[in-house]
This record gives C-alpha cells, structure tokens and sequence, in this order.
C-alpha cells in the first residue's frame, strides 16, 4: 500500500488557524511557536517573540514545571492578560525524549460572565415571591422555585421530570397552563386549583427560539387567597371612607373621653364595666337621654380584647327602614333597583373581629328586629340578595333611652330580641340622681375647653353654686354643652351668675324673676365691665362704649353703692 505523505506547511496552517492560543516552548523554555489566536489573547500581535523566554512572556506560567516532571495538567483556569482562560499543559516527546510543552490557552471570559448572569438568574428565580414553574417545548417539567413549592405545598423532586399530562391525572393541578400555550403558542392566564383545594392564578409565557418554535414556557403562580383577602380589607376601607357622619361613627382606639364620677352609683357602673369588657358578651345600655350611653360602650371596647379592631356605631333611629337594612346586613349586586354594581358590604361584617354598638335600639323596625335575633342565634349575616351566609364574631352592644318592657307590651319590640340583648344590662342614673357628680363634671369640662381653645377663664363661686344646684334635664351633653358654650361665647374672664343662661339662672334663685329693666341693667354692666378689662383707663373705655366719661364714673358709684346695701341688708 502506497503511504501518503502530508506537506508540512499543510500541520502549519492548521497550528496558526486554530481557535485556541498554541504556545510550543523548547526544552529550555523558550518559544519554539506562538500562533495567531495565543498573539492576540497577550495582545502581542505586532511583536517577535520566538527565542525568548516563556517567563518573560507569562511571568505565572507552569510550563517550566512540566518540562521539570513530564506532567500534564489539564483544564486548570488562570488570569491571563487580564483575561480568564482555561489552559491545558501536555509535554512533547520525541523518539521518547522530552524535547518541550505545548500550552493550549482557551478564553473563556465570555463563557465566565454568562455562567455569572445564569447564577444570578437562578437566585433571583429562587428568590421571587411568586411561583414560577418551567416546562420544555415537549411539556415536561425542568425547573420549579422555592416559592411554588411554598404555594403548592409541592416538592420540586416530585415535579421535575415529570410531563404536565401525568401531573393533571394524579391530581396535582386540575389543568395546565403550559400545555395550552405549547397548543395555542401565545401567552394565557387561568385560575387553577392546586391539589384540588388552594385558588391560583397562574400565567404561561411560551419563549420562542430564532426559528420561532417553542423553547420553553415559564409559567408565574400567584396565591390569590392574599389578593381576595386585600380586596376585602379594601371594600372594607372604601365602606368606611363612605360612611356618613350623622349616621354612626367609626373607631378602632377606643374613646378618648375621661369618665369623670364621683357618686357611688357610677363607681358600681364601672366596676361593672371592668369586669364584663374582656368578655364577647352582648350588653344592654339604658338610661334617658344624654347620660353618657355612648361613652360607657367606648369604655367597654377600649378595655376589651377587641380594643384595636373595628367599632361602629349606628343610630338606629336616624336611618329609614330600607336604608337601615342594607346598610346593616349589606347587599349584593342587582339584589333591588339602585344598587350598586358591585354590591355592598354591611355594617356588621365591617364590625367583624371588633364591637357594633346599636344606639336606639327602640326604634328598629320589627322586620328587622326578626333578622337581628338571627344574627345573635346563629352568629351569621346574610347579605341582601345572597343566598350564601358569613360566620360572624362581633360584639353587640344595644343602647336606649325608652323602656323596652313598655314596647313589648305595646308589639313595638320582640321579647325574645330583648332577652337575647339583655344578657348584661346597664342603667346609667340621671345627673339628677347623682348630684355628686356634678361638680367634678362642671371642673373637667371647663377646664377641658379652656385648653382646648387656649383660654384662660373662671367660673365665680356662686356662678358654680348655682351650676350645682340646676337640675340638668339634658344630663351630661347638656352639662358639656354648657360649658363649652361659656367658655366661647362670654367674653369676660370671670363667669358671673347673670351670664348664665336664664332658664338656669331662673330655676335656681330664690329670688323673684328680674324685670325687663333688670336684665337690661345686667347686660349694659356686663358690657362696661368687658370695656374696663380691655383698657388701661376709664376714659378709653368710656370712648369705646360712646358714652361721656361722667357718664360712666356715676353709673360705676351707683352699682358699687347698691352692692354694698346689698350686703348690708
């Protein structure tokens, strides 16, 4: 047979057209060849290094070592002219003589950075919070996160390798959005149960390679239990934003009034109510009109457990009948003409985990008395229009100023109604009954109202003596109301007895009521005293009120002559 013999310039061209940096040395060390790709990657394209020294050309080099052993070492990366390479030593024989090395240098710079960007990727994929799952273009599960595995309770070991078909049937999901986006090839959203109890919604994205076939789809999984339960938290916060202000009122700190007693009657009342708040039992306030019912059920929800939770009041009273049960129970969409569209959450669920106090409990319609006793039996509401109901935890706290014993025996009220709100009664006495009461009342709402305003007023000694002896129909709002009224409106620093309103004034006197002339005598001294106060001289505040100057020197005598006989007598 004929041997062929290859040209050697033919093994040349091949040595300085490869891919890979070639750098021959002899046995000493120096550079026997160097090829074009090895210039290029030491940047030493322009440069004559043949002869020389290996080391002076890569001061780390190991070829020396492998002239010293006849060792090979392969796939061993190094920092090469800044540049990352792979490099593989091999030592060259001759007729079994170690005659040099040959190293072969690989760039893999480019290679490193996309191995650092896939890193990255991988962590920020295992990172997400929501689930993403990956398929290949045949349907068969290549990569799963942590955060679909939390979602699904699935682990990816039972996921990975395994086609969405066999998956379906063993009821891990009940349908996949990969195999419809591997069918429809564009990008879908479905809702889908995960082991046949947990809703999500999960969204294919099919990837597509440069021939526009299907690579992969990356599905995204999001747990939407969180997003029904923020859509509730946001119907509730919108029914609260809407809800008007002479209709009831909405807290969740409980009440920042003082409750101010000192009658032994009240004392017993807050006893009571420290031992009864930390209970979710339903309590019924009563006493007329004005003695603080409000400010007791504040009282009870600040010192329960459900002080940092919803507490709504309603007047039930204040609202007509149609109204008052849609906007208690809620209602669906469509459930009467002029609903709103998407439905309405009512008062009760908002008052869900916290208190609903009932203000006027007397005056709720029959009808709706009916569907009250059901919410209290069954601790359920059903919206208007549902067919569907909703466990319910609220406290209910009931208020009136009527006598429900009387409606009763008259059909205004439902017996049963009343026994199931009267499982804690509690009747707040009139400011009458309690006259004890008064004169700390009278000093903590004065005072609360001259620091409110910044002003700085007194009430005489007999001005608080007739405030304590006045009757006080309206009870503590009208006491309050009082007081406020004096501190604003009387522009003297010191409440005299005359700037008392007349039907207090009147009704606490022993004295006959004044004469027209009286009064007008009391209102003209009123005015002179406020200019007097107001300037530094009698003249000025004479100029003032547009009278003389001896004008007003004599009509001072004569009121000071008439105090004195006054105290004479």
């Amino acid at each position: 047979m004929k041997q062929t013999i290859i040209d050697p310039h033919i093994w040349e061209n091949i040595f300085f057209s490869l891919h890979n940096g070639v750098i021959v040395v002899d046995r000493n060390g120096k550079i026997l060849l160097i090829n074009a790709s090895a210039k290029k990657l030491l940047q030493i394209e322009n440069e004559n290094w043949e002869g020389k020294d290996i080391r002076d050309l890569i001061p780390t080099t190991q070829l020396p070592h492998v002239l010293e052993n006849g060792t090979s070492s392969i796939g061993v990366k190094m920092n090469i002219a800044g540049r990352q390479c792979l490099v593989n030593r091999t030592p060259l024989y001759r007729n079994g003589e170690l005659i040099g090395a040959i190293g072969v240098l690989e760039d893999i710079s480019q290679m490193e950075h996309y191995h650092t960007l896939l890193k990255q990727m991988e962590t920020i994929i295992e990172f997400s919070t929501d689930g993403i799952y990956v398929v290949d273009q045949n349907g068969i599960t290549t990569m799963v996160n942590s955060a679909y595995e939390a979602i699904t309770g699935f682990r990816r070991e039972e996921l990975v390798g395994k086609h969405m078909h066999d998956l379906v049937k063993k009821g891990y999901i009940d349908q996949s959005v990969s195999l419809l986006v591997l069918q429809q090839k564009k990008r879908i959203s479905i809702l889908q149960k995960i082991g046949g109890k947990k809703d999500v919604i999960v969204t294919g994205n099919p990837v597509f390679n440069e021939q526009g076939d299907i690579e992969m789809v990356v599905t995204s999984v999001r747990d939407i239990s969180h997003l029904i339960q923020m859509k509730a938290e946001l119907e509730k916060a919108k029914s609260f934003s809407e809800m008007s202000q002479h209709r009831y009122t909405f807290s969740v700190d409980g009440s920042k009034e003082q409750i101010v007693f000192r009658s032994p009657s009240m004392k017993q009342l807050f006893d009571k109510v420290e031992q009864v708040a930390p209970y979710p039992t339903t309590v019924l306030l009563t006493g007329p009109s004005g003695v603080g019912k409000e400010v007791i059920a504040n009282l009870i929800h600040h010192l329960s457990p459900r002080k940092n939770k919803p507490f709504i009041k309603v007047n039930c009273g204040a609202i007509p009948e149609p109204l008052l049960e849609s906007e208690l129970f809620g209602y669906e969409k469509g459930a009467f003409t002029g609903a709103r569209q998407d439905g309405k959450i009512g008062l009760l669920e908002l008052a869900d985990k916290g208190t609903i106090m009932l203000d006027e409990i007397g005056e709720m319609p029959l009808s709706l008395q009916v569907k009250l006793l059901r919410v209290l039996q069954e601790k359920q509401v059903q919206r208007i229009g549902s067919h569907k109901t909703k466990k319910l935890d609220v406290r209910i706290i009931a208020a009136t100023n009527q006598n429900l014993k009387e409606l009763i025996s008259q059909g205004k009220f439902r017996e049963d109604l009343y026994y199931r709100l009267q499982v804690i009664e509690m009747h707040i006495p009139p400011l009458a009954e309690r006259p004890e009461d008064i004169e700390p009342l009278i000093d903590h709402y004065f005072s609360f109202y001259c620091k409110l305003y910044r002003i700085n007023k007194h009430l005489s000694p007999k001005t608080k003596e007739i405030l304590q002896r006045y009757h006080w129909p309206g009870n503590v709002r009208e006491l309050k109301n009082l007081m406020e009224n004096m501190v604003v409106s009387i522009p003297s620093q010191l409440i005299e007895p005359h700037d008392l309103p007349l039907h207090i004034y009147d009704q606490t006197t022993d004295t006959p009521p004044l004469t027209l002339k009286e009064r007008v005598e009391q209102f003209e001294r009123r005015l002179i005293q406020e200019a007097i106060e107001k300037h530094t001289s009698l003249r000025k505040a004479a100029k003032q009120l547009g009278i003389d100057h001896s004008t007003l020197v004599k009509k001072l005598k004569k009121w000071k002559k008439d105090e004195k006989t006054l105290r004479r007598c």
